[in-house]
């Protein structure tokens, strides 16, 4: 074989692994756009590898991404944006091969935006394990030689990992996907119509809300009480002039999965400006996030292009 076809042999052995890599990625950064770039420089180390000296491509592949992420993890630059309040999870639309694997509920709630904003409370080595272990079920000894760390550091550091989570994790199980679907559209008539009793009566009494302020301020927006969370849906879900030049137009109100949860997606011209998801708990909501900024709805608007979406809540917004 000449060295033309063992690069595109070799070639291929990497894209037969690119999902899978990428979904490790997202899980550890919270950023699609991040691992794509990832899984991006691990192809380049792939390349520049004697890879007739690897026996596993798999396993070194992984090794080598979850150690990219980790460095991106502990820089200076990612450490002053994730602290300083200014963060959220890239949401993605249910399908995207980036939210795989999804056939067990552990593996779907590691890409649920509620668990990847409380792995933000976990140390990089922590995140690590809890994504190998929880979405990729990988053993204690091979999570150790991935992360060059003994398999007793491995399972303490799972061990934390799940404690904080569980401890911050509102509710239980996955909720009846049709029982949420009416939650998420009686929340979106009472804010449309401005009942604020009826707002505040489907929220949880320790209900919060976080906005990125369509990535025009420098902190998270975050309101912790029904009654200011129903006055902020109220005013965001009023459709004004002013509104509609800001999002390029008269926008569809789309009903969708994001994550694994309930979204409200605003789409002018077949480009999501705006998504709002909810975690329900007990029949109720409680959190609501909005995302905005166009960086982070690059490619869920690309999925959404490619997705046949059911009718619009509201035609026109």
């Amino acid at each position: 074989m000449d060295s033309t076809a063992i690069d595109r042999f070799d070639t291929s052995r990497f894209e037969a692994s690119r999902n899978r890599l990428a979904s490790l990625a997202y899980r550890l950064l919270g950023s699609a756009a991040d691992a794509e770039d990832a899984v991006q420089d691990a192809f380049l180390h792939w390349q520049a590898a004697d890879r007739q000296r690897i026996k596993v491509p798999e396993a070194w592949l992984t090794k080598v991404v979850t150690n990219l992420c980790l460095d991106r993890l502990r820089s200076a630059q990612a450490r002053r944006e994730r602290t300083a309040g200014a963060w959220l999870p890239e949401p993605l639309l249910d399908g995207d091969p980036m939210l795989g694997p999804a056939d067990t509920y552990e593996q779907r709630e590691t890409v649920s935006l509620a668990v990847l904003t409380l792995m933000e409370r976990l140390s990089p080595l922590e995140r690590a394990v809890y994504i190998l272990r929880e979405a990729f079920s990988y053993g204690h000894a091979e999570i150790a030689e991935i992360l060059d760390i003994t398999e007793s550091a491995s399972q303490q550091h799972l061990h934390r990992a799940r404690r904080h989570i569980t401890t911050a994790r509102r509710g239980s199980g996955e909720p009846d996907p049709a029982s949420a679907r009416r939650i998420v559209e009686e929340f979106l008539a009472a804010a449309s119509s401005g009942r604020t009793e009826r707002l505040v009566a489907l929220l949880t009494d320790d209900a919060t809300a976080i906005s990125d302020g369509a990535g025009l301020t420098k902190k998270l927006l975050q309101y912790d009480t029904p009654e200011r969370i129903a006055a902020i849906a109220r005013a965001g879900f009023k459709s004004t002039p002013a509104k509609q030049r800001l999002a390029g137009g008269v926008s569809e109100v789309h009903f969708a999965l994001v994550n694994g949860a309930p979204a409200i997606l605003f789409v002018p011209g077949g480009k999501v400006v705006g998504a709002v998801t909810f975690d329900i708990a007990d029949g109720k909501i409680a959190t609501v996030r909005g995302i905005a900024a166009p960086a982070r709805l690059v490619r869920l608007t690309d999925a959404w292009r490619q997705h046949e979406p059911d009718a619009p809540l509201i035609t026109e917004w």
